[in-house]
């Protein structure tokens, strides 16, 4: 039995199922209200007839973003007492969510590790965990992330060393796979013309705003992100989603005709994030393969800055795989 306050990591076990949080339906509501805070620009999520003309099919697009979002929610219940979220891992959105699918996700404990030990500090741990999220019952999401959880009791620590494995190198060819073939991307417009290895600066910086809403639209059960007393911070921790979510709004500037996201490399929170935060973001393009019928994957490489009256720290390194003409 999972306590309502837990788990904490001495409570897991390599292979248990954590309690499942209720599925979600995304509708209108909740997509303008992802929306709202983002403001990504997706053709095929804003307009039913451009998503028509690019699939053959009635319908909207759900955002990539948002699904992502209400996974790593629906996630959470292995990391309500979460200190920090180290990383996820090889993020795929193994189909496109449709607006109106119900989403729902399992986490399964796949490695434990515990964590170096200071004096006069809490005993704490790294929960390496596989996450499956599925629309309507087909799968749709599937990846890892690795929160670092307190003990609850701190006399000695259960002695895990599980290895939690590494990244591997980028296949753009396999996420390139996830696009269906039969979309035809002419409808989104001309092919971009960005070049492999250039950095282009988005000119539009944004700001952090509605945090605690988001966090409750996506069912993000993660303490810190809610009440200010759990934060190692003087301020309350942001949800990192909520910067992802820029990131990806950004490049939906930088990429004109952006389709979807068809997955992750690797996202690595480099930094906490605050409301208020005033963030920009540079986008470099690392890979770039044919995917669909005239459509590419790109391979980008997104880093974020939060710009405050202390300096400018880096708070995100996420490569991302894109789908545009």
């Amino acid at each position: 039995m999972i306590p309502l306050d837990g788990p904490f990591y001495d409570q897991l076990s390599v292979g248990q199922e954590l309690p499942r949080q209720p599925s979600i339906t995304i509708d209108s509501g909740m997509a303008a209200l992802y929306q709202s805070w983002v403001g990504e620009r997706l053709p095929m999520a804003l307009d039913s007839a451009v998503y028509e003309a690019v699939t053959g099919s009635p319908g909207r697009l759900a955002s990539p973003g948002l699904v992502m979002q209400l996974s790593i929610g629906l996630s959470t219940t292995i990391s309500r007492r979460a200190i920090a979220n180290l990383f996820y891992r090889d993020v795929r959105l193994v189909q496109p969510v449709k607006m109106g699918a119900s989403i729902a996700t399992v986490v399964t404990v796949a490695a434990l590790a515990d964590g170096s030990h200071k004096e006069g500090r809490d005993r704490r741990g790294k929960v390496l965990v596989d996450i499956t999220t599925t629309a309507d019952g087909d799968p749709a999401v599937e990846y890892q992330r690795c929160p670092m959880l307190p003990q609850a009791q701190h006399d000695t620590a259960p002695g895990h060393a599980d290895d939690l494995g590494a990244d591997g190198d980028l296949d753009l060819a396999s996420y390139a796979a996830l696009v269906p073939d039969h979309w035809d991307f002419s409808p989104l417009g001309p092919p971009s013309a960005w070049g492999v290895g250039e950095t282009i600066t988005d000119p539009m910086r944004d700001v952090i705003d509605g945090a605690t809403g988001m966090v409750r639209l996506t069912h993000n059960l993660a303490m810190v992100h809610r009440d200010v007393e759990r934060s190692p911070y003087p301020d309350r921790l942001v949800y990192g989603g909520h910067v992802v979510g820029l990131a990806q709004a950004s490049l939906s500037r930088v990429l004109p005709g952006m389709a979807t996201v068809v997955g992750w490399h690797g996202c690595d929170h480099t930094g906490p994030a605050f409301e208020g935060d005033l963030l920009s973001f540079t986008h470099t393009l690392l890979e770039v393969t044919p995917a669909g019928r005239g459509g590419r994957a790109f391979a980008v490489r997104i880093e974020g800055f939060a710009h405050r009256d202390d300096g400018d720290p880096k708070i995100l390194d996420w490569t991302l795989v894109a789908v545009a003409p």
